[in-house]
């Protein structure tokens, strides 16, 4: 019997598009604003999960929504210019939108900034739901939020892709698949709470898996 799903709902930043250039810019700006020293890229790389709303008041205690209008400030400057596809995601699309799947996004990116992301590459398209930090009533990891992503899916079988171990954590949390997409970070220890069902080194080797799980009688290697 095969394990192929029905649905895919993907993570955005560094899943789909690689923007940890502009988040660590954005950052840098917004901490030197406020007069905090500001993060290196690795340590941007290693703790920027949660949504603004999430992470910014342990950050920034009583001035968090200051400093959350000097980051998306500084953020929307200089985005789009910077907007790069993931090497391989746009052909792995188009090519899943034509094989039926139901196609979602549920980041903790800011649900307008991800829309404007997803028009300006052309992907509006292939997605039903483009659900961002804010649109629902709690933001990932919360369920509330993959819950708003599948509104309009019918039928089991969801798997949610992304790069960190936040991803796997809302997966579970929300009775989906977690399937990792690039590499795992050993010494982060949510992987060891919320592990991977499935990893994948690139969008290629997912394709090939999923056309496998359309047809068993083929054959390949993840």
């Amino acid at each position: 019997m095969s394990d192929r799903p029905h649905a895919l709902v993907f993570d955005w930043d560094n899943t789909l598009v690689d923007s940890w250039s502009t988040i660590h810019e954005a950052l840098v700006l917004t901490f030197t604003a406020m007069g905090h020293t500001p993060w290196t890229l690795d340590e941007t790389k290693a703790r920027v999960r949660h949504s603004l709303r999430d992470a910014f008041p342990a950050l920034f205690g009583d001035r968090w929504e200051d400093a959350r209008k000097l980051y998306l400030d500084h953020f929307t400057a200089i985005h789009i210019e910077r907007l790069t596809p993931i090497a391989g995601a746009a052909d792995f699309l188009a090519e899943a939108k034509d094989a039926g799947f139901f196609l979602a996004v549920l980041s903790n990116k800011t649900g307008r900034i991800l829309r404007r992301e997803a028009e300006h590459l052309g992907w509006s398209t292939y997605f039903a739901r483009l659900v961002g930090a804010g649109d629902a009533s709690a933001d990932k990891p919360d369920p509330a939020a993959m819950r708003l992503a599948l509104e309009g899916s019918a039928g089991e079988g969801v798997w949610y892709l992304g790069d960190t171990a936040l991803d796997m954590e809302c997966a579970a949390r929300a009775g989906c698949t977690p399937v990792l997409l690039g590499p795992q970070d050993d010494a982060d220890e949510g992987f060891r709470r919320f592990p991977p069902s499935l990893r994948f080194d690139s969008f290629s080797a997912l394709a090939r898996q999923l056309r496998r799980e359309a047809d068993p009688a083929s054959s390949g290697s993840r």
